[in-house]
């Protein structure tokens, strides 16, 4: 072998260890994290995913398999919006929450009414009556609009919205004790994440629709966190007053809509019409 070939062969072998390394830094169709002029992450822009579907017992590791229309559609999936629409959604909607992988722990004084609130959820659930979801139980919003000093979350369902300071503020003294059914927010960041600090609820919301109430004392903790085009919202409930331990809500992992022309349209007023005329529990 000569001299030329040796060069050769020592440079083509360098340029594939560089292709290797660049890869790892940056896999292939990997989206940047767009950032704000402070270098934070940029949360705006519309986000989708959710759905609905039946529901397999959980595996080993507590994993759900979420069945879209027969065919198995994973929990990742089911998240970030990539599953068929269920047929059954609020009845295997229940379902999911109710197998976990963690529910709320009340203390033993208060499973009785968790379980009335459960079973005459038609007549008990506020979200049945029209009133607003509250947080946690609204999710992840539709769309999100950042400015240095706050975010707008709004909703796609009852046209709710939500302003959320990140100037470094505390807590209202006032506000936080108003008592409402968003509470009283501010926001800061924690590296990458937008951490979302709230106080102040009003008793009314559930925290999730098989009978999960809570006092005016909960304490709930969002965590917003992008990465590429994907968003992905965490939330944990403290609440001694009814609970004995945190309660992380499952999180959800939504994809940003790259349409430049997305729009929120207007949710029709919510009026409510059924109950008078239900002879079950039944809320499917």
């Amino acid at each position: 072998m000569t001299q030329l070939n040796r060069f050769a062969i020592a440079a083509a072998v360098a340029a594939a260890m560089s292709l290797v390394s660049l890869h790892a830094q940056n896999p292939a169709g990997a989206v940047p994290t767009p950032r704000t002029a402070d270098g934070h992450p940029d949360l705006s822009g519309m986000w989708g995913g959710g759905g609905g579907g039946g529901a397999a017992k959980p595996d080993e590791k507590g994993n759900l398999t979420v069945l879209q229309r027969g065919r198995p559609c994973s929990t990742q999936q089911f998240d970030a919006g990539n599953c068929a629409p269920g047929i059954n959604f609020e009845r295997d909607s229940g379902v999911t929450q109710r197998m976990g992988p963690e529910v709320p722990m009340y203390k033993p004084e208060f499973w009785e009414r968790v379980q009335y609130l459960d079973r005459n959820g038609t007549q008990e659930d506020p979200e049945f009556h029209c009133k607003p979801a509250g947080v946690p139980r609204m999710g992840p919003p539709a769309k999100i609009v950042q400015t240095p000093t706050e975010v707008i979350l709004l909703y796609a369902q009852g046209n709710q919205f939500r302003v959320i300071p990140i100037d470094g503020r505390p807590h209202d003294p006032i506000k936080s004790q108003d008592t409402t059914w968003y509470g009283d927010a501010v926001g800061k960041w924690e590296g990458d994440t937008l951490v979302v600090d709230i106080v102040g609820f009003n008793d009314e919301s559930w925290i999730e629709w098989p009978g999960w109430f809570h006092s005016n004392n909960m304490h709930v903790t969002e965590r917003f966190t992008r990465t590429g085009n994907t968003l992905r919202w965490e939330a944990i409930v403290e609440d001694p007053d009814v609970l004995t331990q945190p309660y992380h809500v499952r999180g959800r992992t939504v994809q940003l809509n790259p349409n430049p022309k997305a729009t929120l349209t207007e949710d029709l007023p919510c009026e409510e019409r059924d109950s008078q005329h239900m002879v079950t529990h039944e809320r499917g």
